[in-house]
């Protein structure tokens, strides 16, 4: 149990580290990377809530689809501070007012909520692939199979559109 609890913190204290430097670093490859360094975090949030999938599929998607998708955009765009555009003092201290603001309204908002009290779940294996991997092939047969023939639809239509009309 405090083994789990030091995890939690140590995971936490990355996150949140990694997400403020995607914020503060100067160079966008660095966001970037910093950006995929908060997404391996909460992943290991994910496992320590024993939902093990949801951390896989982070992992994978995120982590990895996402991020190459962020990292060729940022390659390709080429962004430098001497071509970035000057914004006008007013703009940034609108910009600081909003956010501002926006920082009052959710603690307004939050402090009105009740502590959370934490629920003893009875199935321990909830998260598991096995029991999602049961329970998806069994009541959600149906939604499965058509969300596979549309995914292979949208694959196919893709093919479509990127092979040339001259082949």
């Amino acid at each position: 149990m405090m083994v789990t609890r030091y995890l939690f913190f140590i995971f936490s204290v990355i996150a949140v580290f990694a997400a403020v430097m995607v914020l503060v670093s100067k160079k966008p490859i660095h966001s970037v990377l910093y950006l995929t360094l908060t997404f391996l975090a909460i992943a290991g949030h994910f496992i320590l809530l024993n939902a093990q999938f949801i951390a896989i599929v982070n992992v994978i998607v995120y982590a990895g689809a996402i991020m190459v998708l962020f990292l060729f955009t940022v390659m390709l765009l080429n962004l430098n501070v001497r071509s970035e555009v000057k914004k006008p003092l007013a703009v940034n201290i609108t910009a600081v007012i909003a956010g501002g603001m926006l920082f009052l309204t959710l603690t307004g908002a939050l402090r009105g909520v009740e502590k959370m009290h934490g629920y003893d779940i009875p199935v321990t294996q909830m998260g598991l692939v096995k029991n999602l991997g049961q329970v998806l092939f069994s009541d959600f047969r149906l939604p499965f199979e058509v969300s596979s023939v549309l995914f292979l639809a949208a694959m196919v239509g893709a093919v479509m559109l990127g092979k040339k009309t001259g082949d």
